[in-house]
């Protein structure tokens, strides 16, 4: 059991280094730890202790122990049932009919279809948005993310959030306008968590393997329309995905190279909210020399002062 503590300890401090601020945790999982809990509550209850309980002898508690569960009070009140996860069987893949057009044509009837799609309406909580990209259709570099969060899910557009706001000033450090490139996300909709009745979600987890699958033919439709030259995964989710939801332990393992995606080179690096947390230079620099990479492949010029951003000194 210490064992199976340690590995999850360790794979929930590798999350938190790759930005991950929320892990969804199933509802059979919770149950079965705690009635892991309660089982050696019941043990040490029925096993005498070996050390006289004399305030001397009072053991520290273990660093990274569960806390004991205490049984709710009679006269507590009860806590608010929370309405369970949305159903993980989806529908499969949506088919994107051939565009025609211009790209602005195209582009057009993809965001009707993608607004109008029955299972993305009905995994948008009311007064909320499905979301499809923005930028320029003629954009030589591409940006994916892995879902909307909860400004761009009011908003309709993707990366408006305090990361979005991150990515548009590492993109003006590129030289460029966050209108020069295109911008989008694997899922099209933010991925529910259970929320009590009439009140907003709060925090974000990431989608599944099966929410990306359903999306992402109009990920490639969106590829497909702006012809980029580059793409860039940002995060580990949004890795996942566009690596053929292939094993990796840490993003470091495949960041910083060229993959392939769509007939597309790909670059992967560290989302936005991976220096959020801890904004040193030692972070910054690791996204930085991966959109190097992408700026010496599209050709942009680069100067001896955008080669030393967050140098140390």
């Amino acid at each position: 059991m210490r064992q199976s503590l340690q590995i999850l300890t360790d794979e929930l401090r590798r999350l938190k280094t790759e930005g991950v601020g929320v892990v969804a945790v199933s509802d059979e999982a919770l149950a079965a730890l705690r009635r892991v809990v309660a089982g050696r509550q019941e043990r040490s209850r029925q096993t005498p202790p070996a050390v006289a309980p004399f305030p001397g002898n009072v053991r520290a508690p273990v660093e990274g122990a569960l806390p004991a569960y205490t049984p709710p009070a009679a006269s507590a009140p009860a806590a608010p049932v929370l309405p369970t996860a949305p159903v993980a069987k989806l529908p499969a893949s949506p088919v994107v009919p051939p565009l025609a057009g211009d790209k602005r044509t195209r582009w057009d009837a993809l965001l009707a279809q993608v607004t109008g799609d029955l299972t993305c309406q009905a995994n948008v909580r009311p007064g909320k948005k499905v979301v499809l990209g923005v930028g320029s259709l003629d954009a030589a570099i591409m940006f994916v993310g892995e879902a909307p969060g909860a400004e761009e899910e009011i908003q309709g557009e993707p990366f408006v959030g305090p990361a979005g706001q991150l990515l548009t000033k590492m993109i003006q450090g590129m030289g460029l306008r966050r209108e020069d490139v295109y911008i989008g996300n694997i899922m099209n909709w933010r991925p529910q968590m259970p929320t009590v009745a009439g009140r907003e979600q709060v925090g974000n987890r990431p989608p599944t393997e099966e929410e990306m699958r359903y999306c992402l033919p109009y990920l490639l439709a969106q590829i497909e329309i702006v012809d980029p030259a580059v793409l860039v995964a940002l995060g580990s989710t949004a890795a996942q995905g566009l690596l053929g939801f292939r094993s990796f332990k840490t993003l470091g393992e495949v960041r910083g190279r060229w993959h392939n995606f769509a007939g597309k080179p790909l670059m992967i690096t560290y989302h936005p909210s991976y220096i959020l947390r801890e904004p040193t230079n030692r972070k910054k620099r690791l996204i930085w020399e991966d959109l190097l990479q992408v700026m010496e492949r599209v050709a942009l010029p680069i100067s001896d002062r955008q080669r030393a951003y967050f140098l140390e000194r």
